[in-house]
């Protein structure tokens, strides 16, 4: 782990609300964990910033020299409507009204979660478990959880006794709460009467005749608890305490302080060292969610298509413009920030083409600029808590060397020229993940994002998804670009 001489790698640790030197428990291996999406619907561009996130740990974490089991989970059975213990099965819901079967309903939207993925560049996870399978895990845990005295059945279904446990352990560290505040704080339980108490939660639901999604448990058909399956599956493949777990900043409470409860009410460890959560998406100050009517979809905002929107924006765009602020603040949305995102990496991607020419005018170094420097501050910028905004402000201290030795006012010898290459590849590459772009020359339109789209109607028809590929091809029409399908493949031209 050479890299590794650069200095420590530090993280904020949600947990202790400090920043932690990051020492894995078994180096130099690293076990991470994210909290992956619940697939019955398609994905918004807040959701891909808290996945970018994790992204980017996890490619520096490799860059640093670590090998890195990442597990990103698909949530596909569980997680209801309500986020408690009441209400139908989101992945259930959405079958009936869309009036397909529940897995015809999660394979659709992981397909879709895949594709949205690969096109902001993000790296897929070591292993992506699913809810569905790993029903024997959970089960197993709820047995264990009872048997230790922290689980109780109640008409078919088991719940967590949140105060039997928080009087042996810390319930509320992570997210601050006390306890006394969350009972004080309770909504009304109705409907909830087999609870002991109103802060109980379900890691066994009794499912009911109609239900679409159940199977058999030593308590009767139902399916498991939102929050038990990333306790069984994050500790199934990383162990019973591993290095890393992440998340956006919404899952907090309940969801990862019920993780943390389970994994130590069923096996008397804390599961995870350090925590660590993304902030959220914002636009014109509001949280970026479905239900606020101002979620992006990628095919949205590729193509300009959305009232809130002055024109459509390229996937490395949308990533630089969430790269240049820290993942732990809140990012606000407007066309003026990606507007200007997207000139900066015009000028940053047009500084790495003019270094791919640039040749030194001497073998050695040059005295008039200290490129291992810059090195060194883009390192220490992301070993501080992977502050992404600090990196990108030294590395266009780099694109203004660049520039000036490209107009003859800075002297670069080949080793600078050399080391400047292997820093911005490194850096803008394989650790921001950006790629480059093809632009078309005629009227500035994307090219690559019509490739994009091409790619995208591909694959819907490839798993017979022709309603998708029909939406894509009249999108793109009613852009006023038109596809034309030959035995090569598929060109487009404006109409």
């Amino acid at each position: 782990m050479a890299e590794l001489k650069r200095g420590p790698f530090w993280i904020t640790n949600t947990l202790t609300r400090k920043k932690e030197e990051f020492k894995p428990l078994r180096p130099p291996h690293v076990g991470l964990y994210v909290c992956g999406p619940t697939v019955y619907s398609d994905v918004h561009l807040g959701n891909v910033r808290s996945f970018l996130t994790f992204d980017v740990l996890y490619r520096w974490l490799t860059h640093l020299g670590y090998k890195v089991r990442y597990v990103r989970n698909i949530t596909d059975v569980g997680h209801l409507v309500d986020d408690i213990d009441a209400g139908e099965d989101k992945i259930a819901k959405r079958a009936r009204l869309e009036q397909l079967e529940p897995m015809e309903i999660v394979q659709k939207y992981t397909n879709g979660f895949h594709d949205v993925m690969r096109l902001f560049n993000l790296q897929a996870p070591s292993i992506e478990p699913t809810a569905t399978g790993h029903l024997i895990e959970q089960i197993e845990m709820v047995k264990r959880i009872m048997a230790n005295g922290y689980g109780y059945e109640a008409n078919g279904s088991v719940y967590f006794d949140v105060p039997k446990f928080a009087a042996a352990h810390p319930y509320g560290e992570l997210s601050g709460r006390k306890i006394e505040d969350q009972l004080a704080n309770t909504r009304d339980t109705e409907g909830m009467e087999d609870k002991r108490s109103p802060l109980d939660f379900a890691i066994w639901k009794k499912a009911e005749p109609m239900h679409l999604m159940k199977w058999p448990s030593p308590w009767g058909e139902g399916f498991p608890g939102w929050h038990l399956e990333c306790s069984a599956m994050s500790t199934k493949y990383l162990g019973q305490t591993f290095d890393i777990h992440g998340g956006g900043m919404d899952l907090k409470f309940p969801h990862h302080e019920c993780e943390i409860a389970q994994s130590i009410a069923a096996d008397g460890t804390s599961p995870v060292r350090y925590w660590m959560h993304g902030n959220m998406l914002t636009v014109n100050g509001r949280k970026m969610a479905k239900s606020e009517g101002n979620g992006f979809t990628p095919e949205e905002l590729l193509t300009g298509n959305h009232k809130l929107l002055e024109k459509g924006y390229s996937a490395m765009t949308v990533r630089f413009f969430m790269l240049q602020c820290h993942y732990a603040s809140t990012l606000d949305f407007s066309n003026a920030a990606l507007q200007a995102a997207e000139k900066g990496l015009e000028r940053l991607m047009a500084a790495m083409a003019t270094l791919e020419r640039l040749q030194g005018v001497t073998p050695e170094p040059s005295s008039g600029a200290d490129v291992p420097g810059l090195a060194t501050r883009c390192h220490a910028a992301m070993n501080d808590d992977l502050n992404t905004p600090v990196m990108i402000a030294e590395l266009f201290e780099g694109v203004r060397m660049i520039n000036s030795a490209n107009d003859g006012k800075l002297a670069l010898g080949q080793a600078d020229v050399d080391a400047l290459k292997e820093l911005f590849r490194n850096m803008v590459f394989l650790v921001l993940g950006l790629k480059v772009e093809s632009v078309a020359k005629d009227d500035g339109a994307l090219d690559g994002l019509v490739q994009e789209f091409i790619r995208m109607r591909a694959e819907a028809k490839a798993r017979k998804d022709f309603a998708a590929s029909d939406r894509v091809r009249d999108q793109l029409a009613r852009l006023g670009i038109v596809l034309k399908d030959t035995k090569e493949g598929t060109t487009w031209e404006r109409a």
